[in-house]
């Protein structure tokens, strides 16, 4: 194929996977996304897109950039959940090793990818990956794929790649603009550059909480990605800087920090590489942080309701985020708010397809002893009744229209908002079929909720509602409640059993030092 009109492969597989919550299987997949030629395009061009928005990113950048020729081949995305089944990755990995096999003639591939996934044979699923498609395109075509910055990373996913793209932003804004970049570095590969990825790791695994990045005394992870990005030029093609996902609990946990750096010069990629982890070990106490206690909470949530001058407060569910493996349907905030009598508080999204089936079936305006959790078993997701009106059904599709989801399709399915207890004013919960976190104020405004008028809001979320929800509850006015979960940030709750040890913040004596550099082939 001729230079001007290149061949690029367009594939990925990405999930966050927690080691401590079910298997994910293909049935997961398919309701979150895995779609296979023409329609990736389709979706990347234009249509209501299902994948993360690195994919349109990546393909309206080389659209404008040029003449190119997509080869389409699979994308496989699921919600944060368990260890992929291995049967269903295996059979992903032979497809996408057949499709790159007929294709003929490739001049480059682009990969959608987030980095922490595990499969339940393998601990480096990413990496199997990556390594399939250097050993089917070969040395000289270029491999490029963009990773959420909570990847964990090996030296088998950067071995295999050209240049490592990672987000600079928490919550993901900036999503499609590193799909941009991957697609700007392609082009800059295509006409010739030659590259060399350096990863330096430390034994640094922060709880998830201390990983946002606005500018700020909590934002030790935003001073150094933005840090980073002031040693981007010359040869230093990107900086990505990857805090990890503990709750994967596999050996390649840890923070990375990840330099590709052009014409080859490793040496240069590998010196900022360990600056860059040397200057984060010197504040690694920064990487602590305090969260608020349940009764303080439910003070808060109380004297909100009660006084409509104060001003109104989120708090935010951290220990049970589905954008981390959460289920999403623990009870102690929601009992605890409602057995206090808290007034004006919505809670969402709960994930709980039996109450939102039996909601429909008894359709708005039924009063009925809702029961959560009548059809879960994890250890966290305990039962809890209430008496409930159904006050708002919708069928849970939407588009998002602020922050990480702003513009995405997501697909709630069949969804209610309850009011439980005989006071309407008291405690609403909006309830979900499909497990997700809460991230834009449309999952509540589908059913009704006017986010001006809720004194307490309750969402199920880590940290990604921030950039949804800064309209209404700027930083000062959010609470991370401490509660048990599958994802909380008291990670000396945990049996971990693969993560590396010793680590920091877990292991206080911890200690690290700088690798020197081998030439390859020394």
């Amino acid at each position: 194929m001729p230079a001007n009109n290149p061949r690029i492969a367009i594939l990925g597989f990405a999930i966050e996977c927690n080691r401590f919550s079910p298997a994910t299987t293909a049935e997961h997949f398919a309701a979150t996304c895995d779609i296979r030629g023409e329609e990736i395009l389709r979706q990347a061009r234009g249509g209501a897109c299902r994948t993360t928005q690195d994919l349109p990113g990546f393909v309206q950048q080389m659209d404008r950039s040029g003449p190119w020729s997509a080869v389409p081949l699979r994308i496989a995305l699921a919600h944060p959940g368990g260890p992929v089944e291995q049967s269903f990755f295996d059979t992903l990995l032979a497809e996408i090793d057949a499709g790159l096999r007929d294709a003929g003639a490739l001049d480059g591939v682009f990969v959608v990818a987030h980095g922490a996934a595990l499969a339940t044979v393998s601990d480096d699923p990413d990496g199997d990956l990556l390594e399939l498609i250097r050993r089917r395109v070969g040395p000289a075509v270029p491999v490029i794929g963009v990773f959420d910055l909570h990847a964990n990373v090996s030296h088998k996913m950067v071995d295999h790649l050209d240049v490592f793209v990672g987000y600079l932003e928490n919550p993901h804004t900036d999503i499609r603009e590193r799909g941009a970049e991957a697609a700007r570095h392609m082009r800059e590969l295509l006409a010739g550059t030659k590259t060399a990825v350096a990863m330096v790791k430390l034994p640094l695994t922060p709880p998830s909480i201390t990983l946002l990045t606005a500018p700020g005394p909590d934002s030790p992870y935003g001073d150094m990605i933005r840090h980073g990005q002031t040693r981007v030029g010359g040869d230093i093609m990107n900086v990505s800087i990857m805090a990890g996902f503990i709750f994967s609990d596999c050996p390649k946990n840890g923070y990375s920090a990840i330099v590709t750096a052009r014409h080859g010069n490793r040496r240069a990629a590998h010196a900022l590489a360990s600056e860059l982890c040397e200057r984060t070990w010197a504040m690694r106490q920064r990487f602590k942080r305090a969260m608020t206690p349940l009764a303080e909470a439910v003070k808060l949530a109380l004297d909100a309701g009660a006084d409509a001058s104060r001003p109104a407060v989120l708090l935010a569910d951290v220990a049970d985020n589905p954008g981390g493996g959460g289920r999403g349907n623990t009870t102690y905030l929601l009992r605890a708010l409602v057995e206090a009598g808290a007034l004006g508080v919505v809670l969402g999204v709960f994930n709980d397809a039996a109450l939102a089936a039996q909601a429909h079936h008894r359709g708005v305006g039924a009063r009925f002893t809702a029961r959560f959790n009548s059809a879960e078993d994890n250890a966290f997701s305990q039962p809890f009744e209430a008496e409930a009106k159904v006050s708002a059904l919708s069928d849970g599709a939407i588009i998002g229209r602020r922050g990480v989801m702003k513009g995405g399709a997501a697909a709630m399915g069949p969804s209610a908002l309850l009011h439980l207890g005989a006071d309407a004013g008291g405690v609403a919960v909006a309830v979900i079929s499909n497990r997700q976190q809460c991230l834009d104020p449309m999952q509540l405004e589908c059913l009704g909720v006017d986010l001006f008028a809720v004194r307490t809001l309750v969402l199920k979320s880590r940290g990604h509602f921030r950039a949804g929800f800064d309209e209404h509850f700027p930083p000062e006015r959010i609470f991370e409640v401490d509660c048990p979960g599958l994802t909380s940030p008291a990670l000396h709750t945990f049996d971990w059993k693969r993560l590396p040890r010793p680590t920091y913040p877990l292991d206080e004596a911890t200690t690290w030092t700088p690798p020197t550099f081998v030439e390859p082939g020394a």
